[in-house]
């Protein structure tokens, strides 16, 4: 029996922006959520069951944030996903006609074709067309800790200017949580691990224990802590924080030395939605014809070149399997070395988002599901744990006010306020006045109709404070899709905002943008007040 010396802690955060438009199936952005159920919570999921049925104990923590559960339980985005497959299955097997004059592309072809048939058997019969209860089962059994994040992953260091914006952010995310998983969570993803001072008052109040922050949030804490990120810290405010492990990161992050940039693993960029004929391709890729990703990938790394030769799975198995045990055998070094030097067995906590596994990095799955194995039956110095367990075992530990900070690039708030996106801000602070103003102008509303717009206004408030949206006008992705969400969701607010002050409510608009922006049901606008 294996006495640990240290723990290692995986945490993935699945979290994707609510993108919701029953007025129109065009939108490419709708394909975020089916990717990331296809490439990356189904194979979790598999995974895990695999882990189960080998009767492997395994530990593991992921945030599924508000609008992410949001959607995955929505009806019409689990039609749309069962129609994507179908597509993807049709696609599949004219694929298989088509590159019959080579074996290796073939049987690459069958690959999808199996692998897309399989999605659908597991949505539609394995989980019903909701996989929130495949996540639920394994909290449940007790191997995976789910913790919730802000309601609509809004930037807490700059909404704080109007702490009630802070609030309510944590307030629905607990609620959401709550809702989907009958307890409360312990834990929080701050959202872009952004992390302020004035925000742990609002954690403690809707029962937050612990939160994940960035390195140097830790590192950077006063007074200075004595294990650095090895070991969580408690707030002044009495909210605990684990921070990043750097080295472990490194190893799967890196673009220069990382895992995912191995040459056997499958080429994300090399797709057939680019690479085939476009008259055959063009029923399969976006409606305006512009050619996107249709996730069939032929090709493998292959280096630094052109040229990309074609993705054998059984060589990207054997290099995921050669990186567990590199991972394996760099964790177990550490956490020897730092056991020596600490009162106090060491935590190496390793945060990723969800999406690197198997979205990103195709393979980052199975490559989980190697090492789990490989802790439970090698000998080693450690375990896997999650945060909450850690906090049950060890509760003592140094009374430390963690930095202000994000993981953000640059580490601080950049990504999220810099010119490009500058704008936003005045329109995002000035509606959060409005609702903390509406809240005490109408408390306790008794008019039903009154009632539906003060809450109407409550959910266009938070969607326009996702900080997906900043994000992605700085990265200059889907800009113009970006600034159109922003641009919508402070229009309709302003709107409503100015017919509940002059009691015209306009009941058509008021239920137009209920059926759009269909978040949050249960939500109640006197979390403002």
């Amino acid at each position: 029996m294996n006495t640990e010396k240290g723990y290692v802690s995986f945490v993935l955060h699945a979290h994707l922006p609510f993108v919701h438009h029953p007025e129109n199936e065009n939108y490419l952005e709708e394909e975020w959520l089916y990717e990331a159920i296809s490439e990356t919570y189904i194979p979790l999921l598999t995974n895990f069951k695999k882990l189960e049925d080998e009767k492997v104990d395994f530990r593991i923590t992921m945030s599924l944030t508000p609008p992410l559960l949001s959607m995955l339980d929505n009806k019409l985005l689990q039609q749309r996903y069962i129609k994507y497959l179908k597509k993807h299955i049709e696609l599949s097997k004219k694929e298989i006609i088509r590159t019959a004059y080579d074996e290796r592309l073939n049987k690459l072809s069958h690959y999808y074709l199996d692998k897309f048939t399989e999605d659908l058997h597991i949505f539609k019969d394995v989980y019903n067309c909701n996989i929130i209860q495949g996540f639920k089962h394994f909290q449940d059994i007790g191997v995976l800790e789910i913790i919730t994040c802000g309601a609509t992953h809004g930037y807490f260091p700059i909404l704080y200017v109007n702490e009630k914006t802070v609030r309510a952010q944590i307030a629905v995310g607990v609620q959401t949580y709550e809702k989907y998983f009958g307890r409360k969570p312990r834990g929080i993803w701050l959202p872009e691990c952004g992390y302020v001072p004035e925000a742990d008052k609002y954690l403690k109040e809707f029962g937050i224990e612990y939160v994940i922050t960035e390195t140097h949030g830790i590192l950077y804490a006063n007074p200075t802590p004595l294990y650095g990120t090895y070991a969580p810290i408690t707030s002044e405010g009495n909210v605990i924080a684990f921070g990043r492990d750097l080295e472990s990161s490194r190893q799967v992050w890196s673009s220069i030395n990382g895992y995912p940039g191995d040459f056997n693993y499958r080429e994300f960029y090399r797709d057939i939605g680019y690479d085939a004929d476009y008259e055959y391709i063009k029923p399969y890729i976006a409606k305006n014809g512009a050619r996107v990703h249709t996730g069939i990938k032929y090709h493998r790394i292959t280096g630094k070149t052109e040229f990309k030769d074609y993705y054998n799975p059984r060589w990207a198995m054997d290099s995921a399997e050669k990186q567990a045990g590199h991972f394996f055998d760099c964790r177990q070094a550490q956490i020897s070395y730092l056991a020596e030097n600490m009162d106090v067995p060491p935590i190496i906590l390793c945060p990723y988002d969800a999406e690197l596994y198997g979205h990103w990095w195709y393979e980052g799955p199975y490559w989980l599901y190697v090492l789990f194995k490989k802790i439970y039956y090698d000998k080693c110095d450690f375990k896997l744990i999650t945060p909450g367990e850690y906090i049950d075992k060890y509760p003592q530990m140094q009374v430390c006010t963690p930095c202000r900070s994000s993981w953000g690039a640059n580490g601080y708030s950049e990504v999220w306020l810099n010119p490009t996106n500058d704008y936003v801000h005045k329109h995002l602070h000035v509606a959060g006045d409005r609702m903390v103003e509406l809240a005490h102008l109408f408390p306790n509303e008794k008019s039903s109709i009154r009632r539906k717009a003060l809450n109407q206004c409550a959910r266009e408030l938070l969607l326009a404070q996702s900080s997906d949206w900043l994000f992605i006008i700085t990265n200059g992705t889907m800009v113009d899709y970006a600034k159109k969400r922003i641009k919508d969701h402070i229009g309709r607010f302003t709107k409503l905002y100015e017919q509940i002050k002059s009691d015209t409510i306009d009941k058509e608009f008021l239920s137009d943008i209920y059926r759009k922006d269909k978040i949050f049901d249960d939500i109640d606008y006197m979390i403002y007040y």
